[in-house]
């Protein structure tokens, strides 16, 4: 998704679909309701492949969850209030201007020989650049 001019966070800038869980719902229907919500899609398989944590520099951070899935249909809404909809080829990817963590995790989570999810804290150094730690990188 090419988000919203308007958005705070990443205004025209591509990223995922998303949003955020409801007080009543788990991880896996929150994902389900978001993508219907911003894409149209009713997806018929989700997958988990990340767990983020993502230091706030607060006392408490934020938790991401990737999914990847599957619809019967590629049909999505035409625009929405998050931004526009765009299906790109991997092979194009690096020509949009991607959220900074996108690059870094899209060749880890679409990995179709890994089974398992990532487990990512995510922090930013002193010129504010992005650190990503696999915590499978870091085990010895």
């Amino acid at each position: 998704m090419r988000r919203a001019p308007t958005k705070r966070v990443f205004p025209n800038r591509y990223n995922g679909v998303g949003g955020h869980i409801e007080r009543d719902e788990d991880p896996l229907s929150s994902a389900r309701r978001e993508i219907q919500e911003e894409t149209g899609l009713d997806v018929t398989v989700l997958e988990l492949r990340a767990i983020y944590n993502i230091d706030t520099g607060g006392s408490s951070g934020i938790i991401l969850f990737v999914f990847i899935g599957q619809a019967p249909s590629r049909e999505v809404l035409s625009q929405s209030a998050e931004g526009t909809l765009h299906w790109i080829p991997m092979s194009e990817i690096a020509r949009y201007d991607l959220v900074e963590d996108l690059p870094l995790i899209l060749p880890r989570v679409l990995d179709a020989n890994r089974a398992v999810p990532w487990f990512v804290h995510v922090s930013y150094d002193s010129e504010d650049q992005i650190i990503m730690r696999f915590a499978e990188d870091s085990v010895e």
